[in-house]
């Protein structure tokens, strides 16, 4: 990579009118603008789930607790899950790819930067309307009335029988409005890595933030076009008289399930996925060593999304599929977990032997790769059909899925705001508080999630508001309520480090970890052209060859 690929200070200009400011904000086509928006309503909506979530956890601190009725509790379970998917967990990782993809791969912008801003309001708008079901979605009473048919919305439940009212309709159009904001992102991606790479960058050069990041974009066209079919069926259903999933019609509701499913379970990968490209780019850094077994990685990638296609029906072992089913979605789901534990085994490798720094960013990394092993552990537990009969619809599941996400995806998800946060703002994060901000998390999530196996185990079915005291589930579930308060006491810490840094945070500099990706050689935060000239790249850490001439990486690839 030329040293002239180095983009140019950028000018100081005179500050704007807060309208003029917003006003371009709010038009931007900027690839990098649009990823902050992304990323900002991702954490609006985090507090919002968060919020759902204590208030569900409250009310389970113990027995005939009456902190919320029924009806609210069942609409706070809904909305919880329905956010933290669809306007949490996706645009999160779809504002890390817009940020950063033409970044890594030496590219001005995304393929389609119009395509890129339609894409984000189309997600913002669908996350706006599911909310505004609190005052349009009319009950059975005409009060306001969110959702409150799980975030699965399984037949009959959805139907005009059992969901009067419009509640049911503001969740179908709010999922199919993002739905086409999120597919048309990841044809963004796909165009952008695929046909937008710089002089040199082979595919074998990449970065594995952008391969994993192709592969995620490519389950979300395989993932959420069933659900967006799905959606549409439902309207049909409801309004035009037809009777896709209306069992005594003809129809089925298992064939909801499979609709649902073979996008839910994609979409765990989808979001799992740019995860892992977090800790591949952070991990290296903070072990100053290259990574492990590239190929294998972007192989056991490959491998990832083609088997993740191929298991959705775990998910329904408790309908009474038949043995061959069953047998087959068995050997899918513990399949899928070779490629996963090859991911695992080399991140270990990687730092086997280096240079350990425990930044904030490797702390929550490293807590990743334990965490996520255990979340890969109880998920091949749940494998096996008759475990899966006995604890499929206990809190079992509940405390597995949430050690997926939250203990695989949001840790990581935190490790990229603190590794990339001095390249977004220029600012250097408090190292004091990210690291109390971790402490906090850590302590609430394993006191939340490691002791909700127990009470699954014990009996205790999934979607309940109550239970009778004396039956084992009490002190599991008051402690694991009190873990919540931990996380929502870290996540207040995290987003008071952020507002901090912003304003009073040291200036970070151009390459502020020493690191080797081409998004490091520009100015921090980049400018609009991010790079004053297109860079040429001969290896997978052009940076390294830039730093050490004598002994460059492009010798032994």
């Amino acid at each position: 990579m030329a040293a002239e690929s180095i983009a140019w200070p950028a000018p100081v200009v005179a500050a704007r009118p807060l309208v003029e400011t917003l006003h371009e904000w709010a038009i931007t086509v900027d690839h990098k603008r649009l990823g902050i928006l992304y990323i900002l309503y991702a954490l609006l909506f985090l507090v919002i789930g968060g919020v759902e979530a204590t208030i569900m956890r409250i009310q389970l601190i113990r027995p005939h607790n009456d902190f919320v009725s029924p009806q609210v509790f069942n609409r706070m379970f809904t909305m919880h899950g329905t956010t933290m998917i669809f306007f949490v967990a996706m645009p999160m990782v779809f504002g890390f790819a817009n940020y950063l993809i033409p970044l890594t791969i030496g590219a001005r912008d995304m393929a389609f930067p119009r395509l890129n801003a339609f894409s984000f309001w189309m997600t913002a708008f669908g996350g706006l309307l599911l909310y505004f079901s609190f005052l349009g979605g009319d009950g059975l009473y005409g009060a306001g009335n969110a959702p409150d048919v799980g975030w699965f919305a399984y037949a009959p439940l959805t139907s005009k029988t059992f969901s009067r009212g419009h509640s049911t309709d503001y969740w179908t159009l709010s999922l199919l409005i993002s739905g086409f904001g999120s597919i048309g992102t990841a044809i963004n991606i796909i165009a952008t890595v695929l046909c937008l790479r710089c002089k040199g960058m082979t595919l074998g050069k990449m970065p594995l933030l952008a391969w994993l990041n192709l592969t995620m974009a490519g389950l979300v066209v395989l993932a959420v076009s069933p659900l967006t079919a799905a959606q549409l069926m439902l309207l049909v259903d409801r309004y035009l008289g037809g009777h896709f999933f209306d069992t005594q019609a003809g129809g089925s509701a298992v064939m909801w399930m499979h609709f649902f499913w073979v996008f839910g379970h994609p979409e765990v990968y989808v979001l799992v996925i740019p995860a892992f490209a977090f800790a591949s780019e952070i991990i290296p850094v903070f072990s100053r060593k290259a990574i492990f077994g590239y190929p294998v990685m972007v192989a056991a990638t490959i491998c990832i999304g083609f088997i993740g296609m191929s298991v959705w029906a775990h998910h329904m072992f408790t309908v009474g599929m038949s043995s061959a089913a069953n047998t087959f979605f068995v050997l899918s789901t513990m399949a899928i977990a070779v490629p996963t534990g090859i991911k695992i085994f080399n991140w270990l490798a990687t730092m086997w032997g280096g240079h350990l720094h425990f930044k904030t960013p490797m702390l929550f990394c490293t807590a990743f790769l334990f965490q996520f092993l255990i979340a890969g552990l109880t998920g091949v537990m749940l494998s096996s059909a008759p475990f899966n009969w006995q604890l499929g619809n206990s809190y079992f599941v509940i405390a597995h899925f949430h050690y997926v996400i939250v203990g695989g995806i949001l840790f990581n998800v935190f490790g990229a705001f603190y590794y990339w946060f001095p390249k977004m703002s220029g600012r250097m994060y408090s190292e004091a508080l990210g690291k109390l901000h971790f402490w906090l998390f850590l302590i609430g999530f394993h006191l939340t999630f490691d002791f909700m196996h127990i009470p699954g185990i014990l009996g205790m079915p999934r979607r309940i508001y109550t239970y009778e005291p004396g039956r084992g589930w009490d002190i599991w579930n008051l402690i694991v309520t009190i873990g919540v308060f931990f996380q929502a006491a870290g996540v207040i810490v995290f987003v008071g480090n952020l507002l901090w840094s912003y304003w009073r945070g040291e200036i970070a500099g151009g390459d502020p970890w020493d690191a080797w990706t081409l998004e490091w050689s520009t100015t921090s935060p980049p400018p609009a052209y991010n790079f004053a000239t297109i860079p040429e790249v001969k290896s997978r850490r052009p940076l390294w060859d830039l730093k050490h001439p004598e002994d460059p990486d492009w010798l032994y690839e």
